[in-house]
């Protein structure tokens, strides 16, 4: 095994811009949407939803998940984080290679991947709840999949190899749900009691589902395309979706594609032949060239999170890539980087808060012990909705409290 790597790229040093992105991100998991959400109640007199443009209503149609297809902001919180893990994998294992050897990089990819999966069995209740009540495909889990995949490529293979590879798996996942046929039958509860009743058959899912014989092919609706049948068919434990999940077995392979993107954009960022204002002008144009695609595939082939289209991963990738480069012109070129010292705080920990937040039931539920009860409902009484943002902002008060303890403490999570 040769141990120096094929490109010769420069000593990585961290960026601020990077943390502060994926601080950026992990605000909005643990609870800045709850704080919109208020925002908007307030200004509707403590109704969620009014007729009627307004901007509160506007941000928290954008922080709710697209019902199946189309793309909202909140549909960028995850890919984006897979697109920084793939940035962050370029800069960590470069240096690993420069210091030990491409035999040190493998090793390092195997043991965060294989402790990043445990960790996600662990989040899934794995060691609480008795089998079959666990997931085993989840987010975190599908964030290890794709670094493990991502980071042996990027070990293994030059940059042309890998943009085959992310154009092969892109294309195939394309036509493995739409030239596939499968089974005539929606994976819905609604839908499936309906069939046994037509049927006059008892209500057992895998029995109706087995029991249709006709085939269709180019389906992408909710529980009525390949990567769902897939799950429902071969995936074990827990699914998210009842009978599929979201961070299924088939739809990993385009998510992977999306770290790759990640990968890409931290070997540009590393390339010493371009300054800063063209690495910002090129993020800004190639996002704006991904997001293009995206839209024009999605004509054929729908943008939809849940089962993460190629035509989706394309948009959420040139998002991606156009949010770096503001991050990147503000922090690490124009040097203004007080206002984003809190998100740093939280960028350089978001294992750990995503986890801890998860032990807690939210730090929202936390401050609820604080401002809740009849502190929240004396604000409420006095203007409709305003407990409720009390309670948000104590909660993130409180979640930005602890990294700041953790970071001024220089304690991390390394895998």
């Amino acid at each position: 095994m040769n141990e120096t790597p094929a490109p010769a790229l420069p000593s990585p040093q961290r960026l601020m811009s990077l943390d502060a992105l994926r601080g950026f991100d992990m605000f909005w998991i643990i609870g800045a949407d709850s704080l919109v959400y208020a925002l908007n109640r307030m200004a509707h007199g403590g109704a969620q939803n009014a007729p009627g443009f307004s901007v509160t209503g506007f941000l928290a149609y954008e922080l709710d998940h697209a019902d199946w297809e189309g793309f909202h902001f909140y549909d960028l919180i995850f890919p984006l984080f897979v697109f920084m893990a793939g940035i962050s994998l370029v800069f960590s294992l470069t240096k690993t290679i420069q210091r030990e050897g491409r035999k040190a990089a493998v090793k390092r990819v195997f043991r965060r991947g294989i402790l990043l999966f445990l960790l996600a069995l662990f989040y899934s209740g794995g060691f609480s709840n008795p089998w079959p009540d666990m997931r085993l495909m989840g987010v975190l889990n599908r964030i290890a999949l794709c670094y493990f995949f991502a980071g042996l490529m990027f070990c293994f293979c030059g940059l042309r190899a890998m943009i085959a590879i992310a154009v092969s798996l892109l294309a195939a996942y394309w036509a493995l749900l739409t030239f596939v046929p499968i089974r005539n039958i929606q994976l819905e509860k609604p839908k499936l009691e309906e069939l046994a009743r037509q049927r006059g058959v008892p209500f057992d899912p895998k029995a109706l589902f087995y029991a249709t014989t006709d085939r269709v092919t180019a389906h992408y609706g909710h529980g009525f395309n390949l990567s769902d049948h897939l799950d429902f068919q071969y995936l074990p434990g827990r699914k998210y979706d009842t009978y599929f999940d979201p961070e299924g077995f088939l739809s990993t392979l385009p998510a992977i594609v999306t770290c790759l993107l990640g990968v890409f954009a931290g070997l540009f960022l590393l390339n010493p032949s371009f300054n800063d204002q063209q690495k910002v002008i090129s993020l800004l144009a190639g996002g704006l060239v991904l997001v293009s695609l995206g839209w024009a595939w999605s004509a054929q082939f729908p943008v939809i999170k849940k089962i993460w289209t190629s035509s989706y991963v394309l948009v959420a990738g040139g998002y991606s890539a156009a949010l770096l480069a503001l991050f990147y012109w503000i922090v690490d070129v124009c040097k203004w980087q007080r206002w984003c010292q809190p998100f740093v705080w939280m960028g350089m920990n978001s294992i750990t808060v995503y986890l801890t937040a998860n032990m807690l039931g939210g730090f929202r539920s936390l401050g609820r012990r604080l401002v809740g009860g009849d502190i929240r409902d004396f604000f409420n009484d006095r203007l409709a909705g305003s407990g409720d943002l009390v309670l948000s902002i104590v909660g993130l008060f409180l979640a930005f409290a602890f990294v700041r303890f953790l970071y001024r403490r220089k304690i991390f999570l390394r895998l």
